[in-house]
């Protein structure tokens, strides 16, 4: 990033390091991070719920979406709500945090600002 025509631009004005740092790289930095991260940790949440739906999970006393959904299998011909509703809330829960993350870049992304 330092090799961007706005930094070289900000040092040619004078601008130190820090105001560099903090007023030109950090603002273009910061939606791509947060995109990752939202996406991330709706990931390890799929990726925790699928191990745990194998039997590769936390230990089986542990409450989770994917171990529900595992000992929900045998009852979905009389119960068909043990499997639909965790399935349905690991959806909608990660469905959630990619939209958050989606709308934290677009308050946060500099270049978004701009055209509107």
């Amino acid at each position: 990033l330092r090799e961007r025509d706005y930094v070289e631009a900000a040092r040619a004005l004078g601008a130190t390091n820090f105001r560099i740092i903090t007023r030109h790289i950090l603002p273009n930095i910061l939606s791509p991070i947060i995109v990752i991260a939202s996406f991330t940790f709706a990931y390890m949440i799929v990726a925790e719920a699928s191990l745990s739906f194998l039997g590769f999970g936390v230990e089986p006393r542990t409450p989770t979406w994917g171990g529900m959904l595992n000992e929900s299998r045998d009852y979905l011909q009389s119960a068909w709500w043990l499997a639909t509703f965790p399935g349905l809330l690991l959806m909608f829960t990660v469905l959630g945090i990619n939209l958050v993350g989606d709308w934290l870049r677009d308050v946060y992304d500099p270049r978004l600002s701009a055209r509107e």
